[in-house]
């Protein structure tokens, strides 16, 4: 006869403490990280241990809030990142309604080759793509950059937008061609507004993969007043080893208030289904 510790229930919960345990120590692993930049910030004796501050000081946000170090390559990253997503949901949104609405015998090898393309990694293109942007002259330019950014995003964001798509019925569609609406006015009238959940996920998606990329700034942009925060942070990092942590922790609490802002602003949208409210009867 076995005991209390061998029954079904027993082994449940101890596998129950240990799946939490394990999830504990991956929060920690995350929240510590974290922790540091939030202390630091505030600690006159910025270092690299987690520790509470004896004093508290502004005097890091006094030091980066200054247009040189913060307000220039914030307003640049806006630029970048924000053209950049916009013209990547566009694209995609573009790219997706035929992959979901239309059967053709190229849909899946044309999916297998976005999927493809999401896998490459960009510094095994950015070679060529300097010498082709040296070329046509987009080098050191910020439409040429805007451009990369998106091309670079666009294939998970047509994957992503495709998968949502299919998910909203076409006899929505279908109603609406009956009233002589074209193929573009049911996608911007209809398709998108059901599914804005999902244009939120490509949205916020799409903004902070761009939003922490700095090696693409740092390779197409030459102007040191063009550059955006991503690339800017590195003069937190100076020679010889010596790193301002303070103000490096105080950056990147002002860097990362725009990625915040954004999830809050959408968090709606990435919270809720489609809205089909019963338009589709049986």
């Amino acid at each position: 006869m076995r005991g209390p510790a061998g029954t079904p229930a027993a082994r449940r919960t101890r596998r129950r403490l240990a799946a939490d345990a394990g999830l504990l120590l991956a929060a920690a692993a995350f929240a510590l990280p974290l922790l540091w930049v939030v202390l630091s910030a505030v600690d006159p004796d910025a270092g690299l241990r987690v520790r509470v501050p004896d004093a508290l000081t502004l005097d890091h946000f006094d030091a980066i809030l200054t247009p040189e170090i913060t307000f220039t390559p914030l307003l640049n990253s806006l630029v970048l990142c924000g053209g950049a997503t916009a013209l990547t949901v566009a694209c995609a949104a573009l790219a997706a309604y035929p992959l979901s609405r239309f059967r053709s015998r190229l849909n899946r090898p044309f999916l297998l080759t976005v999927l493809f393309a999401t896998s490459l990694p960009i510094t095994a293109i950015m070679v060529p793509v300097y010498a082709l942007y040296v070329r046509v002259g987009l080098i050191d330019t910020v439409h040429g950059t805007v451009f990369f950014f998106a091309a670079s995003q666009l294939p998970f964001a047509i994957w992503l937008m495709k998968n949502f798509m299919d998910g909203v019925p076409k006899e929505l569609e279908e109603a609406a061609w009956a009233d002589g609406a074209s193929a573009l006015q049911s996608l911007l009238r209809i398709v998108l507004p059901l599914m804005g959940p999902g244009v939120a996920v490509v949205t916020v998606f799409s903004f902070v993969m761009m939003w922490g990329n700095f090696f693409v700034p740092f390779m197409l942009l030459l102007t040191p007043d063009r550059m955006p925060a991503s690339v800017s942070v590195n003069e937190f990092f100076g020679n010889r080893g010596m790193v301002a942590y303070g103000q490096l922790a105080a950056f990147s609490l002002v860097y990362s208030t725009p990625v915040v802002l954004l999830y809050v602003l959408i968090s709606r949208r990435l919270g809720g289904g489609f809205a089909l409210g019963g338009a589709v009867k049986g």
